[in-house]
């Protein structure tokens, strides 16, 4: 039976990991190791877990907070497994979570990630994602977010990329192609290190019976500038390392598109657009995608030497991620107007 070496990430978020851990020591999958990342708390999370879970995680304490992508890179520095779970502190898992996982990786060698099905930790009927769909200005969003859950996902199918929220890894896969970009510190990250193992060849899986339940951007917040600033800055960065030479010259008039709706967004309250200007302002958010889009361009020669390394072990042809725009559609609508 292979080792699965499970990493949770925590910022501040004692109040989240008693609910988490207790979840994982009723796996049923009895070969794993846990280990705890903690970036930069200050919040007492290590002194907590080893009082209330003793050796069960093995912790790892950062000084400072360096990001999705920096902190989960220290974990998977010092996993041992032959599979990787990735597990966000603000979610409660199934007990066969892990099993349902390693199940479906086991059986299929060519796929290296499994997606899970995430569903509202406050209202679990609702669907949070259930693996990740993309528009062609780069953008990815969950599939199937805020749907209520009828059994229209309980397929297992491959997908275009899992939720970074909790996913598992192959090994092998993670070995050939690095760790995450810790210059995208967070959002897109799961994205673009999906990208990159499927341009290595692999596959991705979404396995429906391994089900999280996950509290929406509580680490975060649900609308920020920070947020939108990381966002819009990673697409474009996500773009430049991956997308093919046509949709990458087509994808700034994709976003153009995308922009205007959200303008519509801004004025008529709907969308991510409308609930930043509601909380913040529209001005605000014009201040934000400009300073978004001046650093995207501050560190296009930096993506551009990664897109040229990238491109050396690339496996897959053009044609097939054109493919991917058709498979895994995002509308510009969807991404715009709804929430």
């Amino acid at each position: 039976m292979e080792l699965v070496s499970v990493i949770v990430l925590t910022c501040n978020g004692r109040e989240h990991l008693e609910e988490c851990l207790n979840a994982l020591k009723a796996q049923t999958y009895p070969r794993r190791e846990v280990i705890l990342v903690i970036n930069g708390s200050e919040d007492g999370s290590a002194e907590f877990v080893r009082e209330r879970f003793g050796d069960f995680a093995r912790i790892i304490e950062l000084p400072e907070n360096i990001g999705y992508t920096g902190g989960n890179n220290a974990g998977l520095r010092d996993a041992r497994g032959e599979y990787i779970a990735l597990l966000n502190d603000d979610t409660r898992v199934d007990p066969s979570w892990l099993e349902a996982m390693v199940e479906a990786l086991r059986d299929r060698p060519g796929y290296g990630l499994a997606a899970c099905k995430i569903l509202s930790y406050y209202r679990p009927e609702i669907i949070d994602n259930v693996g990740h769909i993309f528009y062609r200005d780069g953008t990815f969003r969950g599939r199937g977010r805020l749907e209520v859950d009828r059994g229209q996902y309980d397929r297992e199918e491959e997908v275009l990329s899992p939720s970074g929220c909790a996913f598992l890894i192959r090994k092998e896969a993670l070995d050939e192609v690095g760790f995450f970009d810790e210059e995208f510190f967070i959002y897109g990250d799961d994205a673009e290190l999906s990208l990159r193992i499927r341009l290595a060849g692999w596959k991705v899986i979404y396995v429906p019976s391994a089900v999280v339940y996950h509290k929406y951007s509580a680490t975060t917040g649900a609308y920020s500038p920070f947020k939108a600033f990381l966002v819009e800055r990673n697409r474009i960065w996500l773009t430049i390392k991956y997308f093919p030479p046509g949709a990458l010259m087509l994808a700034p008039a994709y976003a153009a598109f995308r922009l205007l709706l959200q303008v519509y967004g801004v004025l008529a309250g709907k969308g991510a657009a409308g609930e930043y200007a509601r909380k913040y302002s529209a001005f605000s958010l014009l201040k934000i995608l400009i300073k978004a889009h001046l650093a995207a361009l501050a560190g296009i020669p930096r993506m551009w030497r990664k897109r040229l390394m990238i491109k050396r072990r690339k496996k897959v042809s053009n044609r097939e991620f054109y493919s991917w725009f058709k498979r895994f559609a995002l509308s510009a609508r969807e991404l715009a107007l709804k929430e």
